[in-house]
């Protein structure tokens, strides 16, 4: 044991970053085959028009293309699925398919291929290829969408309105409302967000006709889940049909866990040409093709006391989620969103009422937090709006209202059945309040202020529901997922003493391979060096559904722990044989099995893999080798939590906001490797205040995408921050034995309401109660204009 707690926590180096520093990391674009061909897409120019013809017939004719195709000529390959539909209500489905055929909801969207020799040959083809269109008019926001008159995208959605969904009880927060000392209504848009890794999407198929099997390398967070769907829903065929690999992968952020049709229409080629396929998506078609986040349109009723005490919260929503419906959509507005809206505070009277809307607009899924930050944005907003209606300090709201620890596990009223495990939401924003100095930058502020300068504060109490699952909460027909979220983790500890894990969670730049190392090595007493992590092929792996929802450690990792307790159970007991000792004489502890009180009799680890793989004197039914799959589904979620703390300083001249200092205290359980999690937390929180102040894709009311490029999409740079001043406090949660949550979406959560509860806070001499993000230069000194400034 001493050797495993020594192990676990320890800051190890990443062992991944090797091959990534020095180049050696293989990616899609690094992966050549004989007689590969490559695609390009045509894609609508057009956010809304019906397509009347397609003429390829010069295309076709262009030196080195191979193949022109339009969705014609893939009547066979059905449309995408809607995997998680938002459960017990209807959904009134519709996603795309490979290629549209009759008409188009949104600017991108695919309806010609052109395959050649090589990537310029079919990008030059595709200017060859002619398309008589009839436009039609189009919506881009979720709310006018709704109403009389607007354009209707699709047949089966009156009002484009894909789904209606709530959660809470109407009456008791109306009547709450009703009785609350104060109401404070906010209208407050959560803007739509471009995820942009660094490595756009691509994908290779490979066809081999003689037995009729495809291997796929695409850019994806969950190669599994994408062989289940391509092969079952889309081309029904059985799952044993293809080999799904995802190589190395230049950042995913949720926008790589979706069935996009481009994966799809590279299979389909690869088997109507014979040869193998190349995709590789440019960076302009990845801000019209792929997923965008967030977008929502929230209008909220807080009710309080005189107190600070919050008695009622009433939400309603419009969530925009496109032309089209990709993957998971539905379930991020409607589980991921209203089901989180309680935050860290006991508020007994929750509403919330969702409208799922189809815009001509880009897809809308899950992006870095997925639904957790739209849904903590809107609670932290109004706990200040209701401290300033009261004239209280915010702190002293959030003290009021916290959820106290004797209460856990706790019931938020809208979690359908699963409770916050474990939380310290106070001692968060203790440690918090000390690194900042509280009651000096209060000081610091007044005096500023009459000094022309305007300093301000925010503070944002997280806490969010990540290790998704279990299985039988978030499936059918309770949420609507529709499928399980178990994972599966296969251990071998080979004759030399080497271990081999294979794990069905897939890791693009979260330090899985090191983190998962330290669990082996310190359950086993083995070296970190002497354990490998295979991952990210279904070929040689066990059934994973990806890494999402901040997972990996707290569903993955946790079935890799349970088959390692096997191997140690089987491990005491061919030691046991070894030691001529009886089982129950015997322990397992630095990865040795020695006779209690006798440590000097002793097997290794490393003996007892020998032993085992040999076989030559086993127990009586003992099967050799030290082998094990286990699969685990946890009994619940798990609910890390913590404060984060903005200090900005606001030019009154120019309305420029400048970062001064940013606190973040987080609480994700037990920590196995403090470096990685520091890490995921760095780049969390730059994307989180990015929302705040910079990013926000824009479409105008002809459903072009202005924000189309790095020249026109605002993404920050390392010199827009400040250090951040990070530490953590640990409650351990009692849903899996090694204690952990997950840390991987903490820092975006979080980030954003304390960027903009400190803007606000700033500016309150001017009056200012709310501006919506993103909080931009031009739009504050505006407001400052506005209000006498």
């Amino acid at each position: 044991m001493a050797a495993a707690e020594k192990i676990i926590g320890s800051r190890i180096k990443r062992r991944e970053d090797p091959r990534l520093i020095t180049g050696e990391a293989k990616y899609l674009e690094d992966i050549q085959l004989p007689g590969l061909l490559h695609a390009a897409i045509l894609r609508s120019p057009h956010a809304h028009a019906k397509i009347k013809s397609i003429d390829t017939s010069k295309a076709a004719k262009h030196p080195g293309v191979v193949a022109v195709y339009t969705g014609k000529d893939f009547a066979d390959v059905n449309p995408m699925p809607c995997a998680w539909q938002a459960g017990k209500v209807k959904n009134n489905v519709n996603t795309p398919c490979v290629l549209e055929i009759e008409r188009v909801t949104f600017t991108g969207a695919g309806i010609a291929v052109v395959v050649a020799e090589d990537r310029y040959t079919a990008q030059d083809a595709l200017e060859l290829i002619h398309v008589d269109y009839e436009v039609l008019p189009a919506v881009v926001d979720a709310e006018k969408a709704t109403k009389a008159g607007a354009p209707q995208l699709h047949e089966n959605a009156p009002n484009n309105i894909a789904l209606e969904w709530t959660c809470g009880t109407q009456d008791t927060t109306d009547r709450a409302l009703k009785e609350a000392d104060v109401v404070v209504k906010q209208r407050m848009i959560n803007q739509r967000l471009i995820p942009t890794p660094m490595e756009t999407r691509g994908c290779i198929a490979q066809y081999q006709a003689a037995t009729e099997e495809w291997t796929v390398w695409m850019t994806s967070q969950a190669p599994h889940v994408m062989r289940l769907l391509m092969t079952a829903f889309v081309f029904g065929v059985p799952e044993t049909k293809m080999r799904v690999i995802s190589p190395q992968v230049g950042g995913g952020f949720g926008a790589k866990i979706f069935l996009y049709p481009e994966y799809c229409l590279m299979a389909a080629l690869s088997r109507k040409i014979g040869r193998p396929v190349k995709w590789m998506e440019t960076r302009s078609e990845n801000y019209i093709a792929t997923t965008h986040g967030r977008d929502h349109i929230t209008e909220i009723e807080v009710g309080a006391k005189r107190d600070g005490t919050i008695t009622a919260l009433k939400v309603n929503t419009y969530a925009n989620l496109g032309g089209v419906l990709s993957t998971i959509a539905p379930g991020i507005p409607t589980t991921l969103y209203g089901r989180m809206l309680s935050g860290t505070y006991r508020i007994l009277n929750i509403f919330c009422h969702v409208y799922g809307v189809y815009t001509n607009t880009g897809m809308v899924d899950a992006y870095r937090g997925a639904g957790r930050p739209e849904a903590t944005y809107v609670i932290e907003r109004a706990v200040d709006l209701v401290a300033h209606e009261l004239g209280l300090d915010p702190v002293a709201v959030r003290r009021k209202n916290f959820i106290p620890p004797e209460a856990f596990p706790y019931d938020p009223v809208i979690l359908n059945g699963l409770k916050y495990d474990s939380g310290q939401y106070a001692k968060a924003l203790d440690l918090a309040l000390k690194m900042l100095g509280y009651e000096n930058f209060r000081k610091e502020q007044a005096e500023a202020r009459k000094q022309g300068r305007y300093l301000g504060v925010g503070f944002s109490s997280y806490v969010e529901i990540c290790g998704v699952a279990p299985s039988a909460w978030i499936g059918l027909p309770g949420e609507g997922w529709g499928a399980g979220l178990w994972e599966s983790a296969n251990v071998r500890v080979h004759l030399t003493g080497k271990v081999v894990v294979t794990t069905g969670s897939q890791s693009h730049g979260q330090g899985h391979e090191t983190s998962v190392a330290q669990v082996v090595a310190g359950e086993l007493g083995i070296s970190v060096d002497d354990v490998i992590v295979q991952h990210s092929d279904t070929l040689g792996t066990p059934f994973g559904y990806g890494t999402y929802g901040s997972r990996s450690t707290a569903v993955g990792t946790v079935a890799v722990y349970n088959s390692l307790q096997k191997i140690k159970e089987k491990a005491k007991l061919l030691g046991a044989h070894m030691l001529e000792a009886a089982p129950e004489d015997v322990v397992f502890e630095d990865g040795k099995v020695f006779v209690k009180g006798s440590p000097d009799q002793s097997k290794t680890i490393q003996e007892i893999a020998g032993a085992a793989a040999l076989a030559y004197s086993l127990p009586p039914g003992m099967e050799p080798f030290l082998d094990n799959t286990s699969y685990y589904d946890p009994p619940n979620c798990t609910f890390p939590f913590g404060t984060h703390i903005c200090v900005v300083e606001v030019d009154k001249e120019s309305g420029e906001v400048k970062v001064k200092r940013y606190i973040a205290i987080d609480d994700v359980g037990k920590v196995i490797n403090p470096m990685i999690v520091e890490g995921q937390v760095h780049g969390g929180i730059v994307q989180g205040v990015a929302q705040a102040l910079w990013e926000g894709a824009v479409y105008d009311d002809n459903g072009q995408l202005l924000t189309g490029s790095l020249m026109d999409y605002a993404i920050p740079k390392a010199d827009f921050f400040p250090a951040f001043e990070t530490d953590r406090t640990e409650t351990p949660t009692p849903v899996n034995p090694l204690g952990v949550k997950g840390a991987g979406e903490t820092g975006t959560i979080a980030s954003t309401p304390a960027v903009v509860n400190a803007i606000v806070d700033a500016l309150a001499p001017f009056g200012v109660k709310h501006i919506d993000m993103p909080i931009t230069p031009p739009k504050v000194w505006r407001i400052l204009q506005g209000n006498g400034g």
